[in-house]
């Protein structure tokens, strides 16, 4: 398995979801930088089921951190943050019965069987809350450097919020940072009735997600390989349930003409920028200066009451399946702070690349 990201600030995650514990540790990063738990659990309660429209599944997410933080700093030894799993119940889930769209079939083949399977194992998107534990230290960390991470909900079933401002949208994230159901206008409550729509029909919806980020510097980054976007991308997609990720004016730059899609360069306050921002803050995968925007697609949530059509992994023979268990009619709004943890991460990595360990301190 592969579970580290990073090459300068590394990610390491551990655990399953019905273990008894999540583990992330976060390596790298320069001691002296302030760690403040009151915040990492103040993301990890924007993570956590809140109502109807989420699972119903209830962790507290009672987080230890065991080495690399003294005195409320870091001290330059990875950071150990440990997390409970306290609500479980293993016996709603059925051995050999691979669920559609889920890892089960995959993993099973991959891993010979020795999987652990109980609510996904170590592929459940419980293993996120390890992400959103590290990210906040990255988040605050950032924060003290002018850097501003936001995620909110573009879109779900249907319901369609405002964008953010291509050039100018600070404001519009600091409105976000401690919004429960992130969006930017007054779409909740309409997107809210569809999930309980498809809750009620047991089924379930996905949605688009949209981060900006403000006061990256321009030069964070390298061609080819290493771009910006090529990074976030790798990084992005490895959410489950993440199917797509796309950079500015994205997969509408294919409609454009090249004198609609350029962003012209312009000087304001002695500073380069761009009029317009279809690039979304990079060129030749390093950063421009202006605000950094992607948007990532929600899958709807796989695990349905419906009933489906199945295999048996241990007998290979065709079954039906009808999943029981607590699960989120639609996951989008949990996954926003962990599109920002994630991000935070990685460009702190980034960051770490262009200008040394120390700059974050």
């Amino acid at each position: 398995m592969k579970n580290s990201i990073g090459t300068s600030v590394i990610l390491t995650l551990a655990g399953e979801s019905h273990g008894p514990m999540i583990c992330a540790v976060l390596d790298g990063l320069a001691p002296g930088i302030p760690v403040d738990e009151t915040y990492i659990a103040s993301r990890l309660s924007l993570r956590r089921s809140q109502g109807p429209t989420d699972t119903a599944r209830r962790e507290q997410d009672a987080f230890s951190i065991v080495s690399g933080v003294f005195n409320g700093h870091t001290t330059g030894a990875p950071i150990t943050i440990l997390i409970p799993n306290e609500d479980v119940r293993s016996a709603d889930y059925e051995r050999g019965l691979a669920r559609p769209s889920h890892a089960d079939y995959t993993a099973h083949v991959k891993y010979g069987g020795f999987e652990d399977w109980r609510g996904g194992g170590h592929f459940s998107g419980r293993i996120t809350a390890g992400i959103v534990a590290a990210g906040a230290i990255a988040l605050s960390a950032l924060g003290r450097k002018g850097i501003t991470i936001g995620t909110h909900i573009l879109e779900c079933a249907g319901v369609r919020d405002e964008g953010f401002s291509e050039t100018d949208s600070a404001g519009q994230i600091e409105k976000l940072q401690d919004m429960s159901f992130p969006v930017l206008s007054d779409v909740r409550e309409a997107m809210e009735a569809r999930i309980l729509e498809a809750k009620a029909a047991q089924d379930s919806v996905g949605g688009i997600l949209e981060t900006a980020v403000c006061g990256l510097p321009a030069g964070v980054g390298e061609p080819w390989f290493g771009s910006v976007e090529g990074v976030l991308a790798n990084a992005i997609m490895s959410i489950g349930g993440i199917k797509g990720v796309e950079f500015g004016s994205g997969f509408a730059l294919a409609g454009m003409c090249g004198s609609e899609a350029n962003d012209a360069f312009c000087v304001k306050e002695g500073k380069v920028l761009t009029r317009t921002n279809h690039n979304g803050g990079v060129n030749g995968g390093i950063s421009n200066g202006m605000p950094l925007i992607f948007r990532a697609v929600v899958k709807p949530t796989p695990s349905i009451g419906k009933p489906q059509p199945s295999v048996d992994l241990d007998s290979c023979t065709e079954a039906e399946l009808q999943i029981r268990g607590r699960h989120d009619p639609a996951i989008v709004r949990r996954a926003s702070i962990v599109v920002s943890s994630l991000t935070a991460i990685v460009l702190c990595d980034l960051l770490a690349q262009r200008f040394g360990t120390d700059y974050l301190k």
